[in-house]
């Protein structure tokens, strides 16, 4: 017989604790064989012995999201083994989501594919997903050499003339591209 016990995120701090550590310590008396939980254990969860996940529904949540809760086995001796159920369409996005992290365990890996699937959203501005974008040339991803050598020249022009009084030219053009509110976000940035 399973000992079965459910965690979510409405239980008490305690009563969360003792399930976890009764599903960490199958020895016991009143340990735990098998935890139906909802995504509360997703982060700062460490049983090593936990070898198995099965993820419902797994179209509703993102490539980070699943990729963290499937570390969450396979961390002991045994190797994990995380299944994602899903009645999401051949061919759909979520379907595609779910195949990519299916395709890879590095987290780099995904999170690039995460951005290309979701997008960057507007990083002039404290936008953060989505298709609309302030950039009109560039794409995050695509052009991230350009980007860089763009930082770094632009970082020379800074250090060496804040005010950009040697370059008003530069200086016009901010100014005619950049509304108060970006230029105040990117300064915090």
């Amino acid at each position: 017989d399973l000992r079965v016990e459910m965690l979510h995120g409405r239980m008490s701090g305690d009563a969360k604790e003792d399930v976890m550590t009764r599903f960490a310590d199958t020895a016991r008396s009143d340990g735990i064989d098998v935890l139906v939980a909802t995504t509360v254990i997703e982060v700062g969860v460490d049983v090593p012995d936990a070898n198995t996940m099965i993820i419902l529904d797994a179209d509703r949540f993102g490539i980070s999201q699943l990729h963290q809760l499937r570390g969450r086995v396979g961390r002991g001796v045994l190797p994990g083994l995380c299944l994602l159920v899903t009645d999401a369409d051949a061919g759909s996005p979520s379907r595609e989501r779910l195949l990519a992290v299916a395709s890879t365990t590095d987290g780099f890996e995904l999170s690039q594919l995460d951005l290309e699937m979701r997008r960057e959203g507007d990083v002039l501005s404290s936008v953060q997903s989505g298709r609309r974008s302030s950039l009109r040339l560039l794409e995050v991803v695509r052009d991230e050499d350009i980007i860089d050598r763009a930082r770094t020249a632009a970082h020379a022009i800074v250090e060496s003339d804040a005010e950009l009084t040697s370059h008003l030219a530069l200086k016009l053009a901010i100014g005619s591209i950049i509304a108060d509110e970006q230029a105040e976000f990117l300064e915090k940035a």
